[in-house]
């Protein structure tokens, strides 16, 4: 498995991982409590965690191509929830 993750400064993490969970959950499973939520894509998982220093986005996917295609698809639904901040979304692999 290949793996990614970032951190998104921003006060509005818990409003943002809401929304990206809301949109994604009608088409496909997701998870969602107050600090953490988890949306399942068929190309590989998106973990997200909603803390004081802002977003942790975790993404998971078989190869590279796929982590790749995750990764573009979560930050750019990010981007269009967080419009008025313009986010910076980094992503760093992590070793397994």
């Amino acid at each position: 498995m290949m793996k990614s993750h970032a951190l998104v400064a921003t006060a509005a993490a818990r409003r943002y991982m809401g929304q990206m969970c809301k949109h994604f959950g009608h088409k496909l499973p997701v998870e969602l409590t107050d600090s953490h939520g988890t949306i399942a894509f068929p190309i590989g998982t998106c973990l997200m965690e909603a803390g004081p220093e802002g977003l942790r986005l975790s993404a998971e996917a078989a190869d590279e191509p796929s982590l790749a295609r995750l990764q573009e698809v979560i930050a750019s639904h990010l981007a269009r929830f967080a419009f008025r901040e313009v986010p910076a979304i980094v992503w760093a692999p992590i070793s397994a």
